[in-house]
Formats: structure tokens, sequence, C-alpha cells
């Protein structure tokens, strides 16, 4: 026991002595039944870990060590999700290079000791190999982290979902998805980014408000008549195949199942009915185009409509007009068009409007939501692809059923977070996309055989057999092929693209639990105890895990769900590096204590947004010191281990009010921890450990030393030591390193393989009594504070009024009281129904 207890250095002292000792080693020869497994978040590795991070996984790693304390075998990897367009972003910037699948490998290549903005290309294996380079550099800093935060993982369990055990894993998955029809090939239109050019999914869209124009327009009727239009977006004009209204619209009653003119590309268009068609909006008609929103594909789809596509992957209108467009001033105004990208295309639309006499009067400035890559920064545009999609419920109405049952069978907390789960299922308007135009990724393990004149025959795709995986189609021959006949008449070509990160990320409990790979661990793992996660990833990340495990086991992945909030910086804003309010942790790790900072997240209610609070680090701080010098103090005044089997020697009064306190508070973080509320737990032993040290401490100090006799010390020291042993352990999950090191001052082992702290069996104790003994020399400290008197001055008398029984807990407590407080002369006064009155004369 140091003479002087600090904080400074316990975190590097632990870490690696919890190494050493693999203190946190699963210990996989247990069965399921005493096994708790955590599906761990594997955080982003692409660039550094912020504020928010160490907050959720402070929660995750409070109920790990609670569990293990319970007795549990904790299954808790840590996973790092390395695929996916952030790698490669971060690449692209830190080494100044671009992706061009065209290029030949270099296996000489060395990216630019100083990288500009012109970006040099290189080819896919050189940037691939540039990502894991990268990746493994930000996981050594995570980890690094991580310890010192006092993440109790076994770290021999880490995963990346781009290594080879995640790429076996996730093609495996997919082609049983396609095996059982889950999976499946489609040219649809898509929602589209233009800056990354790549397809994205429903569960990545975003609305952002942004600036607009509604645009008053003509077209003509076979009568010499005109109908009036609104849009927003007169650039698709070309692209247009119908106008819709809604068939109880009485205005257009007469136009339905008539055809009319497009203004300046002189199209004739069929005007049509449906539902969907909103009378109050614009002029109550509506131009239908393909696409420009996803009305527009609905329309689309169930009126049956032409597609006229005008959009490229690049953003820009496509130099090859749309088929139906061949009027000669059509032609023509449509190659004034061609090359121009969305923004320079709707000015020369509007110019040509205005020249044809159709534009009405000047457009009229808006502000309107615009779906956006939740990582973009351009609005979304809809083409028409080729992608494979996952069915998640989206176009079948008897599995989005099954995967709300799935959501009420699982144990949600907060429990109202079930309903975000469920908004999201109910709202899906098609199946999961899961193929993405990028490089860094798990590729789509399908190849396509090539007719006799070198196209792809999509309808017959080539799969590998499972023995094999992984596969890179792009580098890879398929079976029963030569690697020369790729791309030959006759051979075959790989699909070239990769999965969507959440296709992985969905599979997290099979990648760490084995799947396939390890089944004695799979087996005892899965299906898992418990998923945190933030509440935002409940549609993306939580959703699409049910669905795969629903899909390959008909079960849920896990028993529990704990849903944390975001972190909020002081205008209530989510702290986000694009929006550049993050703070990292580090930093305030170092200033404040890795327990100081773990005392401010668990202060955090599950699935409430909390804000950021240095404040509270340094109450956690003032906390982690009292530990120390508490500790200190019991343990210098004699308290042994010995006194721990020795609860009989409890006798005085006081002492058996404590330790009835003490078991309840016991109760009280056990049912929290149980029911994952880390802060309810936090509540209960904090307010305990206050009363223990400022009340409690300081009113058997004297006799603990012995001033009333031995068997009075000796009931103070063991009533001391067995709140300190339980102290130490209620508050290890929460404050791991302070915890860690007073527990070694005189207990083997860790405090964390040591037992969560079992009911205390007190009897005939009032627990009143202490409450009693607090009043009174909180009445005598208050009567000292006033008269600017040292706590230590002698007080003449004190007089107490009080009913009856309160009279009589204040005789049992009265030496202690009196000892602590250097009083001469106590009197006690009863009266039925009297409220306790303390009058002090010093």
């Amino acid at each position: 026991m140091p003479e002087k207890p600090t904080l400074d250095g316990l975190e590097a002292a632990w870490v690696q002595v919890w190494e050493d000792t693999g203190v946190y080693r699963f210990d996989r020869s247990k069965v399921r039944e005493e096994i708790f497994s955590i599906d761990t978040p594997p955080p982003t590795v692409s660039g550094s870990l912020h504020i928010g991070h160490a907050f959720s996984f402070t929660h995750t790693d409070t109920v790990a060590r609670f569990q293990r304390m319970r007795g549990k075998e904790v299954f808790y990897p840590m996973g790092w999700d390395d695929n996916g367009l952030p790698t490669e972003r971060r690449v692209q910037n830190y080494f100044g290079v671009r992706c061009d699948p065209s290029l030949p490998y270099d296996p000489d290549f060395t990216p630019p000791e100083k990288p500009s903005r012109q970006q040099i290309p290189i080819s896919r294996g050189n940037f691939i190999e540039l990502c894991e380079r990268l990746t493994v550099e930000d996981e050594q800093a995570f980890e690094e982290l991580w310890r010192r935060l006092g993440l109790s993982v076994d770290w021999s369990m880490t995963y990346q979902t781009i290594d080879t055990n995640s790429r076996a894993t996730a093609q495996r998955a997919f082609l049983r998805n396609l095996a059982r029809g889950e999976a499946y090939l489609a040219e649809a239109p898509t929602l589209w980014d233009v800056t990354f050019r790549t397809a994205v999914a429903q569960a990545e869209l975003e609305d952002r408000e942004r600036p607009g124009a509604y645009h008053h327009i003509t077209f003509h009727t076979p009568d010499g008549g005109t109908v009036e239009i609104a849009t927003t977006r007169p650039e698709l004009l070309p692209a247009c195949v119908a106008l819709v209204a809604h068939p109880e619209d009485e205005r257009y009653q007469g136009l339905f199942g008539s055809t009319v003119r497009t203004p300046v590309f002189n199209v004739d268009v069929p005007v049509v009915a449906h539902r969907l068609a909103d009378p109050e909006k614009g002029t109550g008609i509506a131009m239908v185009c393909t696409f420009g929103d996803t009305t527009d594909v609905v329309w689309w789809r169930e009126l049956d409509l032409q597609t006229r596509s005008v959009l490229g992957f690049d953003g820009r209108i496509l130099a090859e007009p749309p088929r139906g467009l061949t009027d000669a001033g059509g032609l023509a105004a449509y190659a004034e068009l061609a090359g121009k990208t969305v923004h320079s295309a709707k000015a020369q639309v509007v110019e040509q409007l205005r020249a044809s006499g159709d534009l009405i009067g000047e457009p009229r400035t808006i502000s309107h939501p615009v779906k956006f890559f939740e990582k973009g920064d351009k609005p979304l545009e809809i083409v028409t692809t080729r992608q494979w999609y996952i069915r998640n419920g989206g176009r079948d109405e008897a599995l989005r059923e099954r995967l709300l049952e799935r959501g009420r069978e699982l144990d949600w907390r907060p429990a109202y977070m079930r309903h975000r789960y469920e908004s999201w299922v109910g709202g899906l308007a098609g199946d999961w996309l899961i193929s993405r135009q990028r490089f860094f990724g798990v590729p789509i393990p399908v190849w396509y055989p090539l007719d006799e004149a070198g196209d792809p025959v999509y309808d017959r795709p080539i799969v590998p057999g499972e023995d094999v995986l992984p596969v890179d189609p792009s580098v890879d021959a398929p079976p029963g092929y030569e690697a020369a006949q790729r791309g030959r008449p006759g051979g075959f070509t790989g699909d070239p693209d990769v999965m969507d990160t959440w296709a992985t990320s969905s599979l997290t409990p099979q990648i760490a639990g084995g799947w396939e790979r390890d089944a004695d661990l799979f087996g005892r793992v899965f299906p898992m105890d418990l998923r945190p996660q933030a509440h935002e990833i409940i549609r993306t990340w939580l959703f699409s895990t049910v669905v795969r495990a629903h899909q390959e086991f008909d079960a849920l992945p896990w028993k529990h769900t704990a849903i944390s909030g975001w972190i909020v910086d002081p205008d209530r804003k989510k702290m986000s590096k694009s929006v550049g309010n993050v703070v990292t942790p580090m930093d305030l790790l170092e200033k404040y204590s890795s327990d100081a900072v773990r005392y401010w997240a668990a202060s955090g209610r599950p699935g409430t947004d909390t804000a950021f609070d240095e404040g509270q680090m340094k109450v956690g701080r003032r906390l982690a010191v009292k530990l120390l010098n508490a500790s200190r103090f019991v343990l210098g005044i004699g308290a042994t281990t010995e006194h721990l089997d020795r609860l009989d020697a409890i006798t005085e009064p006081l002492d058996r009010a404590l330790a009835a306190r003490l078991a309840s508070t016991v109760d009280a973080c056990t049912n929290a921890f149980e029911a994952f509320d880390y802060a309810k737990a936090l509540d209960a032993v904090e307010a305990f450990f206050w009363l223990f040290c400022d009340d409690y401490v300081e009113l058997v100090k004297s006799r603990a030393y012995g001033d009333a006799g031995e068997a009075p010390a000796e009931s103070a020291r063991a009533t001391l030591a067995l709140a300190l042993s339980t102290l130490q352990r209620l508050f290890a999950p929460i404050l791991p390193f302070v915890t860690e090191e007073t527990w070694s001052w005189w207990q083997e082992g860790s405090v964390h393989r040591s037992p969560w702290p079992s009911p205390i069996l007190v009897t005939d104790a009032d627990p009143e009594l202490l409450d009693t003994a607090v009043a009174l020399i909180g009445a005598v400290r208050k009567a000292k504070s006033e008269q600017k008197l040292s706590m230590r001055a002698e007080v003449a008398s004190v007089r107490v009024t009080a009913a009856p029984e309160t009279v009589e807990r204040a005789r049992a407590v009265l030496g202690d009281v009196g000892k602590a407080g250097s009083i001469g002369e106590v009197v006690l006064e009863a009266a039925e129904g009297a409220e306790l009155d303390v009058k002090v004369s010093v």
C-alpha cells in the first residue's frame, strides 16, 4: 500500500498485468450455459476514435465485467470494420492515389512521399494493398486507446471485416442466400451517388434541406390546349414518360387515357391516374420521369411506363438521345444538353422553355428535402443498373411480418427502442441492395459465362464451392474454366462489384463465433447474449443482422440488445467527424484518468443522448481519488481479510445498520446490471459510497481505533472491511483501474475475477439507525460551521427532540455520535409525532 496513493500510472501498470496474467482471456472449455457472449460493434477503421466511441464502448464493458464477476465466462472479442467507402476515401487522401481497375498490378509501386491533390491512378491490386497497410496502422492505434480505456476484451480474439475469415464467411452466407432464392440479380432503377459512382441502399439515405425552385411549364394537348404542371427538375423533361394525376381529381378526368406533347422535345406521353398523385401539390398533375425520385419509380413500375434514361453514372446528360425522341427540333434541343451536369442542364432547359413560350412566369424558390448518400456531398440520382439484392421484407409481406415478430422476440433495452425497428421494417420500400461499385470490400463470388458474341449471360451465374472460399472473381477463374478464357467469347467474366459493408457486418456473430470454421466455438457462443450498439444503426446493423440470422438459422442472433445514445455538444448537436465538433478521448484519459472518463460515460442513461461534460469527469476523478484514500484509511485502521470471515463480530447497532444498508445497495446494483442499466447501478453504489466515507467512517473512526474497547473496535473493523470489499467489487465494472489497485493492497488475485457481492444477511438490524446518526452528526457539524469553529471543537450540549422511536435510535448511536462530534452532554426528549429536532450549544 503506497504512502501517497495516486491515480497516475495506474492504467499502464494494470493493462500490462492484465495482459500478462490473462485476466480477460476467454476459456472456451465452458459449456453454453456458463458463457455470456457479446456481439461487439466493430468500429470503422478510417481515422481516429472520438469520445462517442469511448462513451458507448464503456457501457458494453461495464456489462461484460459484471457478467464475468457473476461467474460467467465472457466471450468479448473486438472487431475492426475495415472495408468500404470510409477506408477508400482515407487511403485516397492519405497516399494521394485513386483506383483505376483498368491498370495492371505493379509489384514495385511505392506511394509518393508527399501526396498531391492530383491523385495518381493505380491498379485495384495496388490500391487494396494500401488499404490493408493503412488499416493495420489504424488498428494498432485503436487497440492502444481501447486498452488505455480499460476494455476487458480478449485481445487474442480480434477480427477484421475484410480478412480471409470474414471474406469467406460473407461469401458463404451470400451463396446460401442465392441457393435459397433469397439473393437475386436484377436490372432496376437504383439510387446512385454520382461522386463515388456507386449504388446506395435505402438504409444509407438521409434527407437534407436544400434550396430549389418550382417551374410551371405547359404540355400541349392534341386539340391545341395546354396542361400546366409544376416541377423542380425541368432538366429531366427529355426523360418524361407520362403525366399523372389522382384518379378522383375532377380537373383531369377528361385527360385520362389521352396523350399530351412535351414542350421543347415534342414527345407524345400518356396521361394516367394513380393514387399517389397529390391533388394539393403544385397543379395536381405531375410529370413522371425516368427517374427523378422514388415516386417516379413506383409510377413507372405500377403503370408499366416506358423508360427514357438521360442521366449517366457520372451525373451528366447522356450523349445518346433517349428512345422516343425523334422530332428534329427536339433532337437539336437535346444536343445542347448532352454532356452537361444536372445543374447546367437545368439552366439550359429553362432557357429553352422561355424561348418556346412554355415557361409560365419565373421559377418560384422553395426549400425542400433532397435525398443524399449519408457519406456523399451531392444529391442522389436514380439510374438503371444491374445489382444484387437480398430479400428483406421490402416486397414480401409474409417475410416482413416474420421479421417484425423477431423484433418482438428480442429483449430491447430500453424497451421503447423496439419502435424504431418496427418503424423501419414497416416502411421498407424494396429489398436490400447489397452490391457496390467500389474496390476495397468483399467481392461478389460470382462469374458469368460469355456467349458467342462475348456478352455476359447474367441468368446463368457460375458460383464456387464453399471449400475454396474466399474467391476474387476479378482474379480467380471459375470452376471448369481456365484463366485464359477470361473476357473471351465462350469464356467467362467475373462480377466486378463488392458487397455493401453491412452485408459483411451483418454477420459479426458468425464471423467472431467461427461459423463453419470452428463448430465447437460457435456452438458455445451462438446465439449470442448481447448486441450493444447505437440507436441510429438499428435500421442498418441490427436489422440486417436479424435478417441474416433468420434466413440461415431461423433464429435471432442474440437474446438482448442494449442501445446507447449519442454524445451531443453544448448545442445538443450530435458529435460527428463530418460536422467537425468531435473530441478525441486520449487527452481526456490523460488529464482526468480512464476511470474518470468511464464514470462520465456510465452516468449516461441507456438509450439517451448525453452531453459531453468535462465537469462530470472531474467528479469521476474525485470519486476515484476518494476510493484510494478511503481504502488506505480502512486498511490502515486495522481492517483485514480475516475480518471478512467474521460477520458475527459485527455487533454494534450502527455497524449492523450500515451492513443492512449495504445489503440493499448490493441488491439495487445487481438488479440494475441485470437489466443492463449501468447508470442506475452507478447511482446506487455512489450514493452509498459517499454516505460511507463522509458519515459512517467519521462516526466509527474513534471506536475503530479502540477507544471504546476491543469488541466494539472489532465490530467497526469487520464492518469497514465488509464495506470496502463490497464497494471495490460494486465499482469494479465502472472504475476498473482504481478498484484493481486498491484490491491488490489486501486481496489475492484480480478484483475482476472475484465473485460479485452476494446478498448480505443481516438480521435484527435497523437501517434507519444510520439515518438518525447522520442527522445528528450533521446538525453538530452545521452548528460548528456557522460558528466558524473547527470540526474538532468540543460541543457543550446537544438537545434532541423527536418521536419516541427516533429517540431510541438516537440513544443506540449516542456513543459514536458523541465521540465523532466531541459532544459533552446529550439530552433526549421524546414527544409523540414530533419531527427530529436537534439544538446544539457550542
